[in-house]
């Protein structure tokens, strides 16, 4: 049954007329004529029960025509396999009871002008073996179609519960976001908020009159403090949506031209770093850019936490197969004090994002000491712009 329904229905329907036919034909020399050929020769009756057979290769694009065709040869000359299948053909593709009704007297009285044509001494049996024949695959028929018609409305359902279940789920995750997003938002931001606080009244306070390094720390402070603040509600925004139900408005996207400004802002928090661009990195398609700021960014940031005092080197090096970023740092200048303050808390996914990310881009990411120091390389391969 399995490897029936693997064929295609012109397929099925050849194999099917083949054994409808060489069944009428068999019956033909099995039984003695019947219908209006009865008396004739068997040669007579098996071409015409062959011909009516070979009806079936068309039972699927006129089944009404076909059907007519086989009771008029039933009449004619007893083509009861022909019958049944066309009988089964007309109750799979018609619906309408009228119509159903319609076929099964035109087969009850095909039946009774083949009984009354053939020879004589028919009894009650042959007469029940014809309605059977006539009526059973007819109902049998609609009660296949209708089993069928029933399993797809089945299936469509259940398709139809499975998508909503995952849209539930899909708003779900959604409205799950949204409320780690508020609480994000609602924790970080207000420590960030009260730093930057802090940093500006220090500014404005007269500490920072008498002392110009401080009012320009206090100002470096407030501005890293501004700057997380916006990419952390960057950040957010893709996790929540405005009071319309749109995405929340999303900030420029850090890029290359900005390299310098990490590097000088890494200076002027006294840090030692320097920078050195070959080529032209702005030219790069926008994914690669951000990577290449997001390296930068974490490199910078890591050897101001594990190796303060020690000089950083960043280097952009574009080249025709793609852009290579190394940012180095050396050997820290000495043992961290005991009454230095501690480490900002790491997680360790800085470097794992950024291999991430650079996988997303069909490159390749490598971290560790080096020369006593420590290096962050990654080189992205990137196709040249076409105009």
């Amino acid at each position: 049954m399995t490897r029936w329904k693997r064929w295609s229905a012109r397929q099925q329907d050849a194999l099917l007329t083949v054994v409808v036919v060489l069944a009428g034909v068999a019956d033909s020399w099995v039984k003695s004529p019947n219908g209006l050929l009865t008396g004739q020769p068997i040669g007579v009756v098996a071409a015409e029960s062959g011909a009516v057979g070979a009806l079936m290769w068309w039972r699927r694009r006129a089944p009404g025509v076909v059907a007519a065709l086989v009771m008029v040869g039933y009449v004619i000359g007893f083509t009861p396999v022909a019958l049944g299948v066309a009988m089964y053909t007309v109750g799979a593709h018609y619906r309408r009871i009228r119509t159903l009704v319609l076929f099964g007297v035109a087969g009850c009285l095909a039946g009774v002008l083949a009984l009354l044509a053939g020879p004589p001494g028919q009894d009650l049996r042959y007469g029940a073996f014809v309605l059977a024949l006539i009526l059973g695959p007819l109902v049998v028929g609609y009660a296949v179609a209708i089993r069928r018609e029933l399993a797809v409305e089945a299936r469509a359902r259940i398709e139809a519960l499975e998508r909503e279940r995952h849209l539930l789920v899909e708003r779900a995750q959604v409205g799950e976001r949204a409320r780690i997003a508020r609480e994000l938002h609602d924790v970080v931001a207000h420590r960030v908020g009260n730093i930057v606080l802090t940093a500006g009244a220090l500014k404005v306070g007269p500490e920072a009159r008498t002392a110009p390094a401080v009012a320009r720390a206090a100002e470096l402070i407030r501005d890293e403090g501004h700057q997380a603040l916006e990419e952390l509600r960057e950040v957010l925004g893709v996790l929540t949506r405005d009071r319309r139900g749109r995405p929340a408005a999303r900030a420029p996207q850090p890029d290359a031209s900005q390299l310098d400004k990490l590097v000088e802002r890494s200076a002027q928090l006294g840090r030692r770093a320097t920078l050195r661009i070959d080529g032209h990195p702005e030219t790069l398609p926008a994914p690669v850019q951000r990577a290449i700021h997001r390296i930068v960014q974490e490199g910078l940031t890591n050897a101001a936490k594990h190796a303060p005092g020690a000089p950083v080197g960043v280097v952009v090096e574009c080249r025709l197969d793609g852009v290579e970023v190394q940012v180095t740092n050396g050997r820290a200048d000495g043992a961290r004090e005991a009454d230095a303050p501690p480490l900002p808390p790491s997680g360790g996914n800085g470097l794992i994002g950024l291999a991430e990310r650079v996988g997303l881009l069909d490159g390749t990411f490598s971290a560790g000491p080096y020369d006593g120091g420590y290096r962050i390389g990654a080189f992205i391969p990137h196709k040249p712009a076409t105009s």
